[in-house]
């Protein structure tokens, strides 16, 4: 049987703070509600508060939490995934970004 693989685990240190962590795995097959084979989990955390996250829970799907609110989103590939992620911590402050 095919087993998860786990892509990226990162956590970075953006100031005293705030942080940002990318949690990427490779699945044997999408989770229900994706299209594709990754289980995913990006947070930005500010004074011990998730204030973005981007994640895709089974059942649930792709989508991304900010400010409380949860909105659907594409997911098309792991490269525009953190891409997203990093402007959407750029949008709250500059330069967030490692």
């Amino acid at each position: 049987m095919a087993r998860a693989e786990l892509l990226l685990d990162d956590r970075y240190v953006l100031s005293p703070r705030a942080f940002a962590e990318i949690v990427v795995w490779r699945v044997p097959k999408p989770l229900s509600g994706s299209a594709h084979r990754f289980k995913y989990r990006l947070a930005f955390v500010v004074d011990g508060e998730c204030v973005l996250r981007y994640d895709n829970e089974a059942g649930k799907g792709d989508h991304r939490h900010v400010k409380g609110r949860q909105t659907p989103y594409r997911f098309g590939d792991l490269d525009e995934l953190q891409d997203d992620f990093w402007r959407d911590i750029d949008e709250w402050s500059s330069p967030w970004r490692p």
